[in-house]
């Protein structure tokens, strides 16, 4: 075993798993959440399998463990969990005990069935509990130990299947007060394979694709109606347009932009979005040649307004027919829920999680949809995480090192004679 402190950590994401080992600074396996099957194939791949690079990730039939944050299926699970465990982290649960990141408000069923399979299907010798916002801010405070002197913070975590606006107080997050969109990275790729299968290609069951597309390709606007406008010019003037090259099973089995300084023209532009409008005279006429021109290859796509418009789900839902509050509306109600005192010291303290935060732009977004919604006299401060993936883990990691680890963790033999329910409330939540 190479962790130090034979705790196994995971962080047992809906899209993502990360796993390592305790007092490590990073996982050794960062895997797809999931079991493939490629068409035509009987064989599963299971989670790194399918990051192999001779592995053609086109058309795949998916099965997830975790559907809307919570476990669905525990089949799956257990083959994802004893791949990892026992050929990544060569580890074994018999003498490990392991530091599970767990959904948020999980049902007590579900939490029944977590525990029968750490302690019953794998065989680990203890189990501790924790939740996701209670992880990032021990990280976060262990990084920056003067910026978190008043013990609080709101983490927001834009994660795969929720995003979530969690304040936390002196390492335990504050379940009344935490607010939740229903909204995650799996809706905005469902939204992205819309797109693209309406204006071009049909690439509703390209699901790795596209998530691959919208990692690469979208980002945040500052100004969302001027960048619509420089989105309707021709190819060359339009700074959003770029191409996606599909795999095709000979030459290249993974997908990829066609042209990456292309891709990344929009970043040039002046951040309050006034830059230079054509005549719309010319904008029309080179529209009209536009569409004279040949038609794509039949293995790509073009994103052009789609990159901007996947990501403004998360600040204005309700623009796309979902009755929802955006970004800044949830945490501004998750805040002030909280006690006044700490109403202020939250607003200065928002620290930025989960894979959704990655598209470039997004801090300066969410600060300026958010200052209107602010009292003036407090601070709006944000945090963005360096590696928004791993800030869970990396705080379980922590915990999982501490010397009185083992003292928080319910043990198999305790597992066995009180139950599951009466366990669990050793973990507070």
């Amino acid at each position: 075993m190479t962790g130090g402190s034979g705790v196994v950590v995971l962080d047992n994401g809906g899209g993502l798993l990360k796993a390592g080992f305790g007092g490590d600074m990073n996982p050794t396996a960062v895997v797809p959440n999931c079991m493939a099957k490629p068409p035509g194939s009987k064989k599963w791949l299971v989670a790194d399998q399918l990051q192999a690079q001779d592995v053609d990730v086109t058309g795949m039939t998916l099965r997830r463990p975790i559907d809307r944050g919570y476990l669905i299926n525990q089949e799956v699970q257990r083959e994802v969990w004893e791949r990892v465990i026992r050929n990544l982290l060569q580890a074994d649960p018999n003498n490990s005990s392991l530091l599970l990141v767990e959904p948020q408000f999980n049902p007590p069923a579900l939490q029944h069935a977590t525990d029968e399979l750490v302690f019953e299907e794998l065989g680990f010798k203890s189990l501790c509990v924790a939740d996701a916002p209670s992880l990032v801010h021990l990280y976060e405070a262990s990084r920056q130990p003067s910026l978190f002197r008043a013990q609080c913070s709101l983490v927001v975590d834009c994660g795969f299947s929720f995003t979530h606006a969690s304040p936390v107080l002196q390492n335990f997050t504050l379940n009344y007060a935490v607010r939740r969109m229903d909204l995650g990275g799996k809706a905005l790729t469902n939204y992205l394979k819309e797109l693209i299968s309406y204006r071009s290609l049909n690439v509703m069951d390209e699901t790795l694709l596209i998530d691959d597309a919208k990692e690469k390709l979208c980002f945040v606007s500052l100004d969302v109606p001027g960048d619509l406008c420089l989105a309707r010019l021709s190819s060359n003037d339009n700074p959003f347009r770029c191409s996606y090259i599909l795999p095709d099973g000979i030459t290249y089995k993974k997908g990829f932009v066609k042209d990456l300084d292309e891709a990344c023209r929009y970043s040039s532009l002046p951040a309050n979005g006034e830059s230079v409008r054509k005549d719309s005279s010319d904008s029309d006429r080179s529209k009209f040649e536009d569409k004279k021109k040949p038609e794509l290859s039949q293995n790509e796509f073009v994103l052009t307004n789609e990159r901007f418009l996947v990501p403004e789900m998360l600040f204005h839902p309700i623009d796309l027919g979902m009755n929802q509050a955006g970004l800044a509306e949830c945490i501004v109600r998750a805040i002030q829920a909280c006690h006044p005192h700490l109403q202020p010291v939250l607003f200065e303290r928002i620290i930025l999680t989960g894979g959704s935060t990655l598209f470039p732009r997004f801090t300066e977004r969410l600060e300026k949809e958010l200052r209107p919604l602010v009292p003036d006299d407090y601070q709006v401060k944000i945090i963005a995480q360096e590696d928004p993936i791993l800030g869970a883990w990396r705080g379980g990691s922590l915990l999982a090192h501490r010397p009185d680890f083992e003292s928080m963790c319910i043990t198999k033999s305790e597992y066995e004679e009180m139950g599951s329910m009466r366990c669990r409330r050793r973990f507070f939540h």
